[in-house]
């Protein structure tokens, strides 16, 4: 075949890249702070991703308990967790004393998310994000949002290609979604830089996570409860009752807690039946980072065997 013919072949078989609409490039001028030539210039070669929109239509957290449990409750990421712990003792602990969350919560969370910094995710964000903000219906207004703010952390940190994360657009040890890294973010070992996917700013940016959204220190987290009738299930996240109300629908908690405290009963699908507990304000801290109340109690079941294990 003739040279110029291979070359044509070759031509064609690469991708065209498709430049954004221009309402939509204006669009996400306004929420970055760059002008629709750089948003056009940096989203140069992103592409819908079939991978990321598959991921998000299954994921984790629509698994029943039973099963959700045994991927993040594991022998082996509590041995992981308490090296990580011993690893990094002095700025965990000024973490927790700066921002009054437990240390042992911090690195519950790290572990969860990307296994203690191992598996940060394997998706370019700025592809994730584009895919989820042009393509995925459901929530694409919200994606579309982080796209932008995405750009505007780019630009500022100075990134030269897209750090890789997870599908949903997350990145860093503590995979937070940009709008997150821009607002919670912290220069935690004071070297000038917000550097998320480093352990120390992580620790201390899931640390202020958590502060800010109201973590409140030696208070209760979950309870088992025992149920007497129907139980009375009430739908979302926010802490909705009190213990003293869901006793006289029949919830008896597990400890001793004042009637006035605030809780909610949650239900949890075991294999061969139901595990009630009661959530109290810190539960639903917890799912602030992670909507799901399946999550915030791997979380908290992580935390408590980490500070068992570390009081070893």
């Amino acid at each position: 075949m003739a040279r110029w013919k291979w070359a044509l072949l070759a031509v064609l078989a690469l991708p065209v890249w498709a430049e954004i609409p221009a309402d939509k490039a204006k669009a996400l001028a306004d929420l970055s702070g760059l002008s629709p030539a750089e948003v056009q210039s940096a989203l140069a070669g992103a592409e819908k991703n079939q991978k990321i929109l598959d991921a998000i239509a299954t994921p984790w957290e629509a698994k029943p308990w039973y099963q959700y449990r045994p991927i993040f409750i594991t022998p082996e990421r509590l041995a992981k967790g308490l090296a990580f712990w011993h690893e990094h003792e002095a700025v965990l602990a000024k973490a927790q004393a700066q921002y009054q969350v437990p240390a042992s919560v911090i690195v519950a969370i790290l572990g969860v998310e990307t296994y203690y910094g191992q598996h940060q995710g394997v998706y370019p964000v700025r592809d994730a994000l584009y895919t989820l903000g042009f393509f995925y219906e459901p929530r694409q207004d919200f994606f579309f949002k982080e796209l932008g703010q995405y750009l505007k952390l780019a630009k500022e940190q100075g990134w030269q290609q897209s750090p890789l994360g997870s599908y949903a657009g997350a990145m860093g040890q503590g995979q937070f979604i940009p709008s997150s890294y821009q607002h919670f973010a912290v220069d935690f070992n004071g070297d000038g830089k917000r550097d998320l996917f480093s352990s120390e700013d992580a620790i201390g940016s899931v640390a202020n996570y958590f502060h800010e959204h109201g973590w409140r220190l030696g208070e209760p987290v979950l309870a088992k409860a025992d149920i007497k009738g129907q139980a009375p299930l009430t739908d979302g996240l926010e802490i909705d009752s009190t213990v003293a109300a869901l006793k006289a629908q029949g919830v008896e908690a597990g400890k001793e807690l004042g009637g006035d405290t605030p809780a909610k009963l949650f239900a949890f699908a075991l294999k061969d039946g139901t595990d009630y507990q009661l959530g109290f304000h810190n539960f639903y801290v917890i799912t602030r980072y992670n909507r799901s109340p399946l999550y915030a109690r791997a979380v908290w079941t992580l935390a408590q065997q980490l500070e068992q294990a570390h009081a070893g």
